[in-house]
């Protein structure tokens, strides 16, 4: 990737889609390496588990969370905005909000990511998956 492309002000430019199309896949790529480290090798579990993450609904759960709990910086806060505010087709089965929220977290993930915000992006990757965990 070029330089030129990671740079924050690029980044700032980019459309939310663009930034959730990213930070979708990075959310993955941490979630798939958790379950492995926990020692789980079946692939229909792993499946079924990862989804307990990745789900849009599992998405906008903790998005809310960090929202309530003010965790967010204020730029942060508005990469989430404009994640949530980004046009696209709803999936049927997902309401509109929830649908908005997950779109508003990967977007957040993505623009950490791109952003080269590695600390960062650890840390609220952690803080989802230990809400999560404690919300099964």
């Amino acid at each position: 990737m070029e330089k030129s492309m990671t740079r924050t002000n690029d980044v700032k430019q980019m459309k939310s889609l663009a930034l959730a199309y990213m930070g979708d896949a990075v959310y993955e790529k941490y979630i798939r390496e958790y379950l492995i480290q926990k020692g789980e090798v079946k692939p229909q579990i792993l499946h079924s588990q990862a989804v307990s993450f990745v789900s849009a609904d599992a998405q906008a759960h903790v998005l809310s969370n960090w929202l309530d709990d003010d965790l967010l910086t204020t730029e942060e806060q508005s990469v989430v905005r404009r994640g949530r505010n980004a046009k696209s087709n709803i999936p049927k089965n997902t309401d509109g909000q929830t649908y908005r929220l997950s779109t508003a977290f990967e977007a957040l993930l993505g623009f950490l990511y791109l952003k080269e915000d590695m600390d960062r992006l650890d840390y609220l990757v952690t803080q989802a998956i230990q809400d999560l965990e404690e919300r099964s």
